[in-house]
């Protein structure tokens, strides 16, 4: 982990007018000591004052929906669609969502119904079938006796690497439940795959028909979480000479509400308020952007300008405005963060080659992309691109602060591991002897009893040390345990936040604790050979 943050407060920052002034971090800690829960971790060193333009995705990363309602909204439209339009059962209507109960980083087996958690190197070391958990036996009888490693992915697998899949995940475990003790009312040819593409399907169907945006957009405070935070970041990020983009998969309408709930509208003569204020935070926008796609510069496409006052899209040639008729601005003109009038540009669709383009970049390692979603956000910007990446792991907030409070017990919980390995190296050697050595009488029987008391000492100690084990775990979450660990190794999450994000931290705010110039350098890593030689 980083070391806690202490810098000055002040830094000399280039504004968008191209003058270098002194410039105060965005955040009242900025430059102080960082809770923490709001530090910023580093895989990959990088030097922000390489970095051009800064771009967000909005949804679960500007944007933090609250799961107890946003979730639970989903969840009950989903059931209503699967009743109502694919013929599921009425005893549906009446179940409940228990939003605390899936995790990021689970993987569906959706032909026989688990649902797993694994290490990095896949292997399985938690897995339910539905709500019933899977013993050791039967984990090792499904995924541990193959002659060919499984990878675990589509389309077999679905991967759980969304806050917005959990309900689908939760949902999922109830329809197997359900399947099992129902077989009369649940087809015998639906399986358990079948089921998971209706889940799917259903999920799709409340998206299409704009009931959950509709419902948003009546009380954004309901499902979102407000945060002042947001436009004093945007602002440090644009006065440090930053450009500033958003890219997200939402549309106009829904991701003008968004922002402005999250922007809060600039009020007007006549209580009038401005609902495109929140854009003169922004150099460019681009909604509807089908994330991982936009991401591949071979795609082909087509990006189209959006009026913001009526949202109709018109025509570019690769992002230059096209004649139109009449006079319909192709984009809006606001008041820059700066004071100075500057052109906020609204796109839908188009590839990251429009990006580019637009904001002038001419490499792609001078951008930062912050996102919530490893595949859609992280994965493809980085491995496909080479922009430099940020993740935003909210839950990550709880779990360092447990990580801190359980130091005492981690400790105890490796020398506990120590002592079982000490007992089995003891119990190994009297087996040898016993076996190839010749003994006499008195010493072999002596032996036979040492290793008896030794045995139970071993079993005594690994149950123990499972159940110390465990409960350490369950701190984390009484299902699946802690986010970033399956026992003692990284879970396959932690593995690709590591390969794939330069950064992670809990929320994008916490950006703003730190100079839009730091230098994030990551701590030095060890192999196993080194714990025991070199200081950790």
């Amino acid at each position: 982990m980083d070391e806690i943050q202490k810098t000055s407060q002040f830094q000399l920052g280039t504004g968008t007018d191209g003058v270098q002034k002194p410039c105060i971090w965005s955040s009242p800690e900025g430059g102080c000591d960082i809770k923490i829960g709001k530090q910023i971790f580093c895989n990959r060193s990088l030097n922000m004052k390489n970095i051009l333009a800064v771009g967000f995705d909005m949804d679960y990363t500007l944007a933090q929906y609250k799961p107890e309602t946003f979730e639970t909204l989903a969840y009950n439209g989903t059931i209503r669609k699967l009743v109502h339009d694919l013929g599921y059962p009425k005893e549906l209507l009446e179940w409940s969502f228990d939003w605390k109960y899936m995790v990021r980083g689970l993987v569906l087996d959706k032909r026989r119904g688990n649902i797993l958690k694994m290490d990095r190197h896949k292997y399985v070391k938690v897995a339910y079938h539905g709500f019933k958990e899977m013993s050791k036996e039967q984990k090792v009888h499904t995924y541990g006796n193959t002659l060919i490693r499984d990878s675990f992915d589509e389309p077999d697998y679905a991967l759980i690497d969304t806050l917005f899949s959990l309900a689908e995940a939760y949902m999922f475990a109830q329809l197997v439940d359900f399947k099992d003790n129902n077989p009369d009312k649940i087809p015998e040819a639906v399986g358990y795959a079948r089921m998971y593409k209706d889940v799917r399907a259903a999920v799709d169907l409340c998206h299409r028909d704009g009931t959950l945006k509709k419902m948003v957009a009546e009380d954004p405070g309901r499902y979102i979480n407000e945060d002042t935070t947001i436009v004093p970041l945007l602002k440090m990020l644009r006065d440090s000479g930053r450009l500033t983009f958003l890219v997200t998969n939402s549309l106009w309408d829904y991701s003008n509400v968004v922002m402005n709930f999250l922007c809060k509208p600039h009020v007007l003569e006549g209580n009038r308020t401005s609902n495109f204020d929140w854009l003169k935070y922004f150099d460019v926008v681009i909604t509807g952007s089908a994330k991982p796609g936009f991401f591949h510069e071979d795609s082909r496409a087509n990006l189209f300008e959006v009026e913001p006052e009526s949202g109709m899209l018109l025509n570019t040639d690769n992002g230059t405005p096209m004649p139109q008729v009449g006079n319909a601005s192709p984009s809006i003109i606001l008041k820059g963060s700066n004071g100075s009038n500057v052109p906020c540009r609204v796109f839908q669709g188009g590839t990251v080659a429009h990006l580019h383009k637009l904001l002038s970049i001419e490499s792609s390692s001078q951008v930062l992309y912050v996102g919530d979603h490893i595949y859609g956000d992280i994965l493809r910007s980085k491995k496909v691109l080479g922009w430099r990446t940020m993740l935003v792991v909210p839950e990550l907030d709880r779990e360092v602060e447990l990580l801190f409070k359980l130091r005492d017990t981690r400790k105890q919980l490796r020398l506990m591991r120590n002592e079982r390995d000490e007992i089995e190296d003891q119990i190994h050697h009297l087996k040898w002897s016993l076996k190839f050595e010749e003994l006499g009488s008195d010493q072999s029987l002596k032996s036979s009893t040492e290793l008896e008391e030794l045995e139970f000492k071993r079993d005594q100690a690994r149950i123990s040390h499972q159940d110390a084990q465990r409960a350490c775990h369950q701190e984390f979450h009484e299902v699946w345990g802690q986010l970033m660990k399956t026992g003692y190794q990284n879970s396959r999450f932690a593995h690709q936040v590591e390969r794939f994000a330069c950064l992670y931290t809990s929320q994008v705010c916490n950006l703003s604790m730190y100079s839009p110039d730091k230098y994030y350098r990551p701590s030095e890593d060890y192999m196993p050979h080194e714990f025991h030689i070199l200081p950790v």
